[in-house]
């Protein structure tokens, strides 16, 4: 009784570790990704996010970002923006550091939001007494239907969004 006992409970035992490794290996629903810059003043850019999937889903109604709702453009923990040195968005200064990077959406322009708490989960805490920046951002149709939200940043400075068939585009010097 007792072997069949033991053999049952290494049986068991095996079998939930299996499991829990093989829900390990899953990839994880909004991967991270990690875009970066050295623009021409200087200054290296450094944009860490994940990547949220439209999964046939509606953005803006069934996904965020939901117009008139702050969000973390991304997904998991809100999206970090660092710049090693101070730079002007859309012509307004950014001094060096770590920000949060969140949005307000819109149908023609997205308001892109710097705010000094970058260490947070989504936008649950945000507190618009911590932005350091806010500036407009233009939307405009994306040259191909990006199924996984993406940051892109070059050397130019240009900074683009894209997901679904949205493009937000704003510039860094």
């Amino acid at each position: 009784m007792k072997k069949a006992f033991l053999l049952s409970a290494v049986a068991l035992l095996l079998i939930m570790a299996d499991t829990t490794s093989a829900q390990d290996n899953k990839a994880p629903a909004s991967p991270p990704a990690t875009t970066t810059a050295k623009i021409k003043s200087g200054a290296t850019i450094k944009i860490n996010y994940s990547q949220p999937s439209v999964k046939g889903r509606t953005i803006g109604k069934d996904l965020e970002p939901l117009s008139g709702q702050v969000w973390r453009t991304g997904a998991n923990q809100a999206t970090v923006f660092e710049t090693d040195k101070n730079i002007k968005v859309e012509g307004k200064e950014l001094p060096a550091g770590k920000y949060g990077l969140f949005s307000l959406s819109g149908d023609k322009e997205w308001t892109i939001i710097f705010n000094k708490t970058w260490d947070q989960w989504g936008a649950f805490n945000y507190d618009e007494k911590q932005d350091a920046l806010r500036v407009k951002a233009k939307v405009s149709k994306a040259p191909s239907f990006a199924e996984r939200f993406t940051i892109k940043a070059n050397d130019n400075g240009n900074i683009t969004l894209l997901w679904g068939n949205n493009q937000v585009s704003f510039t860094v010097k």
